[in-house]
């Protein structure tokens, strides 16, 4: 199987995983759009690689801050703040992603100024 990222734009299952290409805005906080799921954070594991730009990965524990040409692990219970545009390539246990999206869809209507592709 392959995919390329201009044909991959609302993510594509394979088997048990969805593959995204994805980019995210200067300034995006994830944390409003998180409210609700356990520790208002993201519950769903994630891989991935970094093609350009960088974002600041917040653990109640600690904090990450992940760059272009960076491959990461996100694991469970993480709120990322995007510093700059940043484009990324990642994969996610779909079933997963799907119940974290419900609540971030959600969240992201009562929300009048968030935007991410």
């Amino acid at each position: 199987m392959r995919s390329h990222r201009d044909e991959t734009t609302e993510g594509l299952e394979w088997g048990d995983l969805l593959i995204e290409f994805e980019t995210f805005p200067a300034g995006l906080d994830t944390a409003p759009l998180l409210r609700g799921l356990p520790g208002d954070a993201c519950s769903c594991p994630h891989w991935g690689y970094v093609l350009r730009g960088s974002f600041v990965v917040r653990y109640g524990d600690r904090e990450e801050t992940i760059s272009a040409g960076d491959a990461f692990y996100l694991e469970p219970g993480h709120v990322p703040v995007f510093l700059e545009e940043t484009e990324m390539f990642e994969v996610s246990p779909a079933q997963e992603l799907r119940a974290v999206m419900e609540i971030v869809t959600k969240n992201a209507s009562e929300l009048e100024d968030v935007t991410w592709r």
